[in-house]
């Protein structure tokens, strides 16, 4: 089987052809802009649709037999009926929905919301706090909005005709009940202000979702007919890659850093994300750090960017090493996915004296402890967990060894290169079957 293979990250699209589990070749990427302004993070959807164009036009396809995709989420939008959006992509670091989550958690009660969609309504971190806003703010969106969901249901819709989302997805749109797979909650529809007409249906992950219309054919330089897949996320193709094993750590880093554990039994709770595999009855509990990739990339952008990016990740290694002279950092450039009420980034203890180098160490410092703090948490809900950890995400060395530098205990860290893209591989061999 052959198989093109797409990841929509937060910031860019990669893309590679599969045959036999491999990749053939190299994987292509292309980027795409975000909006960051006043607390907003949002993402044009001609821009995404462009780099996923851009990417296909630059791999083999002949012979393809399938189209994968996972996409960043949660990654909320809104659709009329013949499928055109009617907002941008709302991703995962948008944090305008503060008050709205105040709102919601209030009105149905943080216990009972967190035991239907096992998880608390985190302002933009799970996607029901996005479209309450918008039906509080701009109600004419969601009373003409045909279909909503996630960025993959998006994509599916536009080139299947498909209103399909996967277990994954459905998970992080809080109005899920997450725990049982059960289905859309009336109960949660109605506080957040949608229709249960709106709501794609929920299939497994290795169901095909539909067929490439013609027009989508011509626009992605596919063969019309090919079948596609539902979507998933990247940490469930990573999962998979490695048999949903149970009490299973994962580690994706990138723009930001995402711990996983495979679990056969999910135990809500308030300070972490609760969300299905995808695929059978798998779960996984996540605690996220909203920004690490992304904040190497600010520090880079604001205190050295007279500096390649190769001589930059020189300075962060000697970093990794140096003493931070006092200066501590807040690392929430990107908020807090994991609350509520938000926090913001600040650098403490500034003097006349500082230099930029220790403002870097400090901010690696605040990544290795915020990263570490987690340990103690999943060993409190879960108890025992493996101590092996896969290791996958578009981060650099030198990241990956400050944010594991201070987990308390011996690990193992086993790196899979192209986790993502491999994983979707095994849900197309089961789509297959």
């Amino acid at each position: 089987m052959r198989i093109v293979a797409l990841d929509v990250g937060s910031s860019s699209v990669k893309g590679a052809i599969l045959s036999d589990g491999r990749i053939v070749g190299r994987p292509v990427r292309a980027v795409f802009p975000t909006d960051y302004s006043d607390g907003r993070a949002e993402v044009r959807p001609r821009d995404v649709l462009r780099a996923i164009t851009q990417v296909i036009g630059e791999l083999s396809t002949r012979g393809i037999d399938m189209l994968a995709l996972c996409a960043m989420a949660p990654s909320w939008i809104a659709v009329d009926k013949k499928g055109r959006p009617i907002t941008n992509v709302i991703t995962h670091q948008d944090r305008r929905s503060i008050d709205v989550a105040r709102e919601l958690e209030k009105a149905v009660g943080k216990q009972r919301y967190l035991k239907l969609a096992g998880n608390r309504p985190f302002p933009g971190g799970i996607s029901s706090t996005t479209a309450a806003w918008f039906a509080r703010h701009y109600p004419s969106v969601i009373q003409s909005a045909s279909l909503v969901g996630h960025l993959s249901t998006f994509l599916l819709h536009r080139w299947t005709g498909a209103r399909v989302t996967d277990p994954s997805n459905a998970s992080f749109m809080g109005v899920y009940r997450t725990t049982t797979l059960g289905g859309w909650s009336d109960e949660l529809l109605d506080a957040v202000g949608l229709r249960r007409d709106q709501m794609p249906e929920v299939i497994d992950a290795t169901r095909i979702a539909g067929q490439l219309a013609a027009s989508a054919a011509r626009e992605l330089g596919l063969p019309a007919g090919t079948p596609v897949l539902p979507g998933i996320m990247d940490t469930s193709a990573a999962v998979l890659l490695r048999g949903a094993r149970n009490r299973l750590l994962f580690n994706v880093s990138g723009s930001t850093d995402v711990l996983a554990l495979c679990v056969d039994d999910p135990v809500p709770h308030e300070q972490l994300l609760t969300r299905a595999v995808g695929v059978g009855r798998k779960w996984m509990a996540v605690s996220t750090i909203a920004s690490t990739g992304t904040t190497l990339s600010w520090l880079h952008r604001t205190l050295f960017s007279e500096l390649p990016e190769p001589a930059f990740y020189r300075v962060v290694r000697r970093a990794l090493r140096a003493s931070p002279g006092g200066v501590s950092f807040e690392p929430y450039l990107a908020g807090d996915r994991m609350s509520i009420e938000q926090r913001t980034a600040d650098f403490h203890g500034l003097t006349l004296s500082t230099t930029r180098e220790q403002m870097l160490a400090a901010a690696l410092d605040a990544m290795a402890r915020a990263s570490a703090a987690r340990i103690p948490l999943f060993l409190g809900v879960y108890g025992r967990i493996s101590r092996e950890v896969t290791v996958t995400g578009g981060v650099g060395e030198a990241i990956a060894q400050v944010l594991h530098r201070d987990w308390p205990g011996r690990w193992r860290f086993r790196p899979e290169s192209e986790a993502t893209l491999r994983g979707l591989y095994v849900v197309a061999q089961r789509a297959r079957k």
